[in-house]
């Protein structure tokens, strides 16, 4: 397993991270045994790096990785949750600095530690930036200076929340999903700021949430129904040449020098095998051009928080 470091916070991040959400039944139901083993079965490969969040399977994917990681020395991993985001609607988004330190204080009695490497705000584009650049973030920035976190980041979909935030705030990292992945590489456009200023860069969903595997996009995928079409091309393509698309995916996403790590979310440990040994080796860059050539010209990405925030 390769390690990176996570900008300039001295964190050594293994390539691949293990990220948490399916052990809330996020994709689909799943055996809590299974889902345990799989953590054990990341940390035995090389993954040093989780990622999770109360929002995940409404604090079941906390609690199941709790009771994973009550077995494991905590210096055999670096752990990141976030706060901000409970629910699926609206409502239930709250970037206050009194619901930011309690959602903390039940994400560490859920996870059965002491204390977290990472605390993200969770998908800031939905909440009111002003909220989170005048309370938010220096609330984490104080539970930062108290010793309660190590390092703090936000997380969220549009490039835009990423590219104004760093604008104001010296954070340590950010989480994007989706936006440097085969279908969209947007990223790209704020990556030489990130260099610049020192911000570490973790990308999730190589998958576009799905859409680029065998078993197909969710019902409840935010993407534009040509995205999907062009998506279930790509993906029988890849069948057609005998190829699992997930695999050049990943291997597409992880690929970039910038990108510390990138998440693999599965609650199956064959999986989580057959991802850690895809990202031994490259994806044919013919064949990389050819994929990303099936979502040339339609609409790549999708409304995610207020309308304002959108890029």
């Amino acid at each position: 397993m390769e390690y990176n470091a996570l900008g300039k916070t001295g964190l050594k991040l293994s390539k691949l991270s293990y990220g948490a959400s399916p052990l809330g039944g996020v994709f689909r139901n799943i055996s809590e045994q299974d889902g345990i083993k799989t953590v054990h079965t990341a940390l035995d490969l090389g993954i040093n790096h989780i990622d999770v969040s109360p929002y995940y399977g409404l604090t079941v994917a906390e609690t199941v990785l709790g009771k994973a990681l009550k077995t494991v020395p905590r210096d055999k991993y670096i752990l990141s949750t976030k706060a901000g985001r409970y629910g699926s609607d609206f409502a239930d988004f709250d970037f206050s600095a009194k619901r930011i330190r309690k959602s903390l204080d039940e994400s560490l009695s859920r996870l059965q530690v002491d204390g977290v490497d990472i605390l993200y705000l969770h998908d800031i584009e939905f909440g009111n930036l002003q909220q989170v650049f005048d309370e938010s973030i220096p609330c984490l920035m104080d539970l930062k200076k108290e010793g309660k976190v190590r390092y703090i980041g936000v997380t969220g979909y549009p490039i835009k929340i990423f590219a104004e935030t760093i604008k104001q705030f010296d954070i340590d990292c950010i989480l994007t999903y989706c936006r440097y992945a085969l279908h969209d590489t947007a990223l790209e456009t704020l990556i030489p700021e990130l260099d610049i200023k020192g911000v570490g860069i973790i990308n999730a969903s190589p998958t576009a949430m799905g859409v680029l595997t065998s078993r197909g996009a969710p019902e409840w995928h935010p993407a534009h129904k040509d995205m999907l079409a062009a998506g279930a091309k790509a993906v029988e393509y890849c069948k057609q040449k005998g190829i699992d698309i997930t695999q050049v995916a990943l291997q597409f996403a992880i690929d970039h020098p910038s990108i510390t790590s990138t998440l693999v979310g599965t609650a199956n440990p064959a999986n989580i095998e057959k991802n850690v040994k895809w990202a031994q080796s490259k994806a044919d860059p013919e064949l990389i051009a050819t994929l990303r050539g099936f979502f040339d010209g339609i609409p790549n990405t999708w409304p995610s928080g207020h309308a304002k925030y959108q890029d």
